[in-house]
C-alpha cells in the first residue's frame, strides 16, 4: 500500500448549491470547463486534479470577479457542509479545528496543508501532489477564506492574518483587503495564509464533544457518555477513540476533557496498573476493529480517522496486531452475521 492518495477530487453538492445562487448553474460551469454537464448529479463521482482545476478555471472565467471565492465562503452556510468538515467548528479551538480540516481534507482530494509555526505565527501552504499547472486563484481564495471563516465563526471574533501572500499580481480591487484585513503581499513566490499562534488558541465556545461524537465517521454507535463508565482506564480511551482523528492526542489534552490535572490523570492509571501508551495502543486497535467491521468505511478513512499520516503505516499496525493486513481482516470477519469478535466492540 502506498502512503500517496489517488489523484481524485470530491465536489461536495454544497458547492453546486452554493453556485447555484450566485446565478451559476452547475451545468453551465461544467460546460465551460468542459466536463460532462451531468457530472454534478451524482454525489459520488470523482474527478483528477486537472478536471478539479478546470472547474475553478472556468469559474473565474464566468464570474470575472477577483473576490468571488471570498464571497463563495462567506455565503455557504456551516450547516451543509459535509460531516468531516462540519466538525472542523466544533472543535477544542481554532488550532484543533485547522488539524481537523488539514486531515480530513486528503479524503477528499489529494492536497495536502502544510503548517509550520515559528517567530509566533503558523504559515499555511497547500501542496497538489498530482498538479502540472499552478493552483486555480479561485481555488486559492476559497481555501484561505474558509480556513479565517473556521477561525471567525468558531471563535465568534473578528479575526485577522498576520498577512496572506498571493503569487498573482494585484487585481487593482479591495476586495482581498477588505475581507483579510492584513497587508497582502502581490506576486509572492507562493500561496500563504500567515496566522498569528495566540489566534490558534482561542477556544471555540461553541465545542462540542457529544456533537464531534456524531459528526465522526463511524463513530457514533461506538461513543457513550464517559460520565456512564466507572474505571479511568475506559474514560481515557472513549475520549481517545474520539480525538484520534485530529492528529496524536496528547496526556495533556485528554486531562482536560475529562476535567482532571495532568498529574491527577496520571496518578489514576498507575493506580489502575496502565500507561498513558497502552491505553492509546489499545484505544487505536479496538476503534480500528470496529471502523473495519462496516463495510461501507473505506480503508484510507479508517487510516485517517486513526491518527495515522498515510495508509501504509496503518498497514504496517495493523499486520503487528493481527498478523494480516486490514483488507484481510475485513474480508475473515465481516461477512458473519454474528456482532464483531471480543475485544473489537466498543463500550
Amino acid at each position: 500500500m502506498s502512503g500517496i492518495p489517488a489523484d481524485r477530487c470530491k465536489i461536495p453538492q454544497a458547492f453546486w448549491r452554493t453556485l447555484e445562487s450566485f446565478g451559476l448553474p452547475a451545468a453551465a460551469v461544467l460546460r465551460q470547463a468542459r466536463l460532462p454537464a451531468t457530472l454534478h448529479l451524482n454525489p459520488q463521482s470523482f474527478v483528477s486534479t486537472q478536471q478539479y482545476f478546470a472547474i475553478f478555471k472556468a469559474l473565474e472565467e464566468l464570474s470575472s470577479d477577483p473576490g468571488f471565492g471570498i464571497k463563495l465562503v462567506q455565503n455557504t452556510d456551516t450547516a451543509v457542509h459535509p460531516p468531516s468538515t462540519m466538525a472542523a467548528f466544533h472543535a477544542r479551538d481554532f488550532r484543533d479545528g485547522i488539524a481537523r480540516l488539514a486531515r480530513f481534507k486528503r479524503l477528499c482530494t489529494p492536497e495536502q496543508l502544510h503548517l509550520v509555526e515559528e517567530d509566533a505565527v503558523v504559515t499555511i501552504t497547500g501542496e497538489w501532489l498530482y498538479a502540472t499547472e499552478p493552483e486555480p486563484s479561485i481555488a486559492v481564495d476559497i481555501t484561505f477564506a474558509f480556513l479565517l471563516e473556521l477561525g471567525r465563526r468558531g471563535t465568534g471574533q473578528n479575526l485577522t492574518p498576520a498577512r496572506v501572500e498571493l503569487t498573482r499580481p494585484d487585481s487593482g480591487t479591495a476586495a482581498h483587503a477588505t475581507y483579510f484585513g492584513c497587508p497582502i503581499r502581490y506576486g509572492a513566490p507562493r500561496d500563504a495564509l500567515v496566522l498569528r499562534s495566540s489566534d490558534l488558541d482561542r477556544p471555540f465556545p461553541g465545542h462540542n464533544p457529544e456533537l464531534l461524537d456524531i459528526l465522526t465517521p463511524a463513530l457514533a454507535s461506538a461513543l457513550g457518555e464517559i460520565q456512564a463508565l466507572g474505571s479511568v482506564r475506559e474514560q481515557v480511551k472513549l475520549v481517545l477513540k474520539r480525538d484520534l482523528a485530529s492528529g496524536r492526542p496528547e496526556l495533556s489534552s485528554i486531562a482536560y476533557d475529562l476535567g482532571v490535572s495532568e498529574r491527577t490523570l496520571q496518578r489514576r492509571m498507575t493506580e489502575e496498573g496502565t500507561t498513558f501508551r497502552e491505553l492509546l495502543l489499545e484505544a487505536r486497535q479496538e476503534l480500528g476493529r470496529q471502523l473495519l467491521f462496516d463495510p461501507c468505511a473505506d480503508i484510507d478513512e479508517v487510516a485517517c480517522l486513526l491518527g495515522y499520516q498515510d495508509t501504509s503505516s496503518f498497514y504496517r499496525a495493523f499486520r503487528d496486531w493481527e498478523g494480516v493486513t486490514p483488507s484481510r481482516w475485513r474480508e475473515l470477519h465481516v461477512g458473519r452475521r454474528n456482532s464483531p469478535p471480543d475485544g473489537s466492540a466498543l463500550h
